[in-house]
């Protein structure tokens, strides 16, 4: 009888008395005869990953001229050459928020819900579930890790702003009862949850054991059983976890006492390090898919109104002060930010799985809280889908623009719904799903074009 193997399976050890395991790669052992489908008929894993980046665009130059499948990468798109084919622009929409102090009402955007203000300062809370919150209810338990939540730049706001809205970009629950998944930025805390491993473990023991030591025989015994490409596949897999691992151990440790804040990606000479930051985030993104230890991720790029300054490509001024000029230090924070998110994209593009890459097998919802910037206005908001979730989204995608731009930055009005694209989203998981959102941002409408 030919050696099966599931595609739950995994390298099992201990350290100190505690079980450690490592998930495995997506091994043609475990896929049908062209790598379409799971040995035993099921489907391939279909994964999301939400992005948030903060303060809005230059309209007139993050809008493309073109629409439909001619488009070019706008000024500010740039960065994201390396997988334009995978990118569908949406632009031109409004968000339907029914209430509005800045940048609070962008957050509509991934969830279909008017905030609820709390008092009468800048605070609100969400006023309901976000897409990747129903998408992981959808997916279950058929992942160990619910889902990951990451935020890059850990710099607060400095205006006032606060409430759930501001500190989170993902919520789980039902209006009125919602909980803010708080997302982590230091990448050595998430390791933690990949691994199981506490992290004063890892930073502390005497031999600085690895997790890989720990599977060792595991490994050894599967490896016997293996062929040829699965084996380079499974080699090169181990190789990448060790590589993350070492990477990890070399950073400062990040053991938090109690009571002391988890302010834990520290700066370096008070500089924040974004760009190692966002790709160690991206790396475990990808190991998180890789493994099937969750389908889910969210990033958070920087807070709205927060003191994050881009250091690392010289900006005199801090990016949210920027934005209310629309300066090019401004345009030069927006290019800043479009290439973390396309190095998560080439990241997960560059990982082999199954036939394809984890960006064919993923969805990727990116946007911002305001359109233009220094207006705040919600009317315009850009939503970049990156990835075609198993050709469910256009490939090579298209720019969808809803409304055409008279070039004043500040009309006319968008048409249509942001809460369109999140319904567009969610039936990947959901075909059944009647509408998302509730109130005025509610929506049971999808954007056809952008399908495949």
């Amino acid at each position: 009888m030919a050696f099966r193997l599931n595609r739950r399976a995994a390298l099992r050890g201990m350290i100190g008395g505690s079980a450690v395991m490592v998930g495995l790669p997506a091994l043609e052992i475990m896929l049908n005869s062209n790598g379409t489908a799971l040995a035993d008929g099921g489907p391939l894993p279909l994964r999301f990953v939400a992005f948030y980046w903060a303060d809005g665009v230059n309209i007139g130059r993050f809008e493309p001229a073109q629409k439909g499948a001619s488009w070019e990468l706008s000024e500010e798109m740039q960065p994201l050459l390396p997988v334009k084919d995978y990118i569908n622009l949406v632009t031109g929409l409004q968000n339907h928020c029914e209430n509005q102090m800045t940048h609070h009402e962008g957050m509509t955007v991934f969830n279909g819900y008017s905030y609820i203000q709390q008092g009468g300062g800048l605070v609100s809370n969400s006023g309901g579930p976000t897409l990747d919150q129903l998408i992981a209810d959808k997916i279950g338990d058929a992942t160990t890790i619910r889902a990951i939540h990451t935020q890059i730049s850990k710099r607060d706001s400095t205006d006032g702003d606060d409430g759930t809205t501001t500190i989170a970009m993902s919520h789980r629950g039902t209006p009125g009862n919602l909980i803010a998944q708080t997302p982590q930025t230091n990448p050595q805390l998430v390791h933690q949850t990949l691994f199981g491993v506490p992290i004063d473990t890892l930073d502390t023991r005497p031999v600085r054991k690895r997790v890989l030591d720990a599977v060792k025989e595991d490994a050894a015994r599967l490896n016997g059983k293996l062929g040829k490409i699965d084996k380079q596949r499974l080699d090169a897999h181990l190789q990448a976890v060790a590589e993350l691992e070492a990477k990890i151990l070399a950073a400062p440790p990040a053991c938090t006492p109690p009571g002391i804040p988890d302010q834990t990606n520290t700066d370096v000479g008070g500089e924040e390090p974004i760009t190692a930051v966002n790709q160690a985030m991206a790396d475990l993104i990808k190991y998180a898919f890789t493994c099937d230890q969750t389908r889910v991720a969210t990033v958070l790029f920087k807070r709205f109104v927060s003191s994050t300054v881009f250091d690392e490509i010289n900006a005199n001024e801090i990016h949210h002060n920027a934005s209310h000029q629309g300066s090019e230090t401004y345009h030069d924070g927006i290019v800043f930010q479009m290439q973390r998110l396309a190095d998560l994209l080439v990241t997960l593009k560059n990982e082999p799985d199954g036939a394809g890459n984890l960006l064919d097998s993923t969805i990727v919802y990116a946007s911002t809280d305001c359109s233009q910037g220094y207006s705040h206005a919600i009317a315009r908001q850009p939503i970049i889908l990156a990835g075609h979730g198993r050709n469910y989204l256009a490939h090579p995608g298209i720019h969808y623009q809803a409304t055409a731009w008279n070039g004043d930055g500040n009309g006319p009005n968008g048409a249509g719904n942001t809460s369109d694209a999140l319904l567009t989203c969610l039936r990947a998981w959901d075909e059944a799903a009647p509408s998302i959102g509730g109130g005025a941002p509610q929506t049971s409408n999808v954007i056809s074009d952008v399908l495949a």
